[in-house]
């Protein structure tokens, strides 16, 4: 297989970075990367970081489900990850995911995210999902709000004061991209 300049699929990006497939051998990087997240910051509303095994068992249903999971590899290291997980779990939301993605510290700001998420849309477009929501965390998340725009999410809405975490109230920010013919046709099956 060519290498391709996104990293993806054996290539190596300039910096080093391989974009792939998550795989139960990285869910312990994957757990740490969570877990400062959720200490330290106010991307997730979780207040309690997820063990191994957790994070093991919500790999696993999304995989099994058909959403795309994957990381980003340096130096034998993963560094990053992001996944597409179902909106919600009505039938009728089946052709809409949300986005979740994830940069260790040391690595935020080198655009790891960007690649993770260009490549999680066009994964979750090739599975034929039609529609991809954010669910930011934080109105003051500039940097997140600013990914998505920059990828084709259009702000659709503000959730004011919902989540009560680090001893402020926080915001939710919903962002919207169509995938695929989005809703100019009915969806297969």
């Amino acid at each position: 297989m060519a290498e391709r300049d996104d990293g993806f699929e054996g290539g190596v990006g300039e910096d080093g970075v391989v974009l792939r497939p998550c795989t139960d051998e990285d869910l312990a990087a994957v757990t740490a990367i969570y877990a400062h997240a959720v200490a330290t910051g106010r991307a997730s509303f979780e207040l309690a970081p997820p063990g191994e095994a957790e994070m093991r068992q919500r790999r696993a249903a999304l995989v099994a489900g058909g959403y795309p999971y994957l990381v980003a590899e340096r130096d034998g290291a993963v560094v990053a990850y992001a996944y597409a997980g179902p909106y919600r779990t009505r039938p009728a939301y089946r052709n809409t995911v949300e986005t979740s993605v994830y940069v260790s510290p040391d690595m935020a700001g080198r655009g790891l995210g960007r690649r993770l998420l260009e490549r999680l849309i066009a994964e979750a477009t090739a599975s034929g999902f039609r529609q991809m929501v954010a669910v930011i965390g934080d109105s003051d998340n500039a940097a997140s709000i600013g990914l998505h725009a920059a990828l084709g999410f259009h702000h659709v809405g503000v959730l004011r004061a919902v989540g009560w975490k680090h001893g402020t109230w926080l915001d939710t920010v919903l962002m919207q991209r169509a995938l695929g013919p989005g809703d100019g046709v009915p969806p297969a099956g």
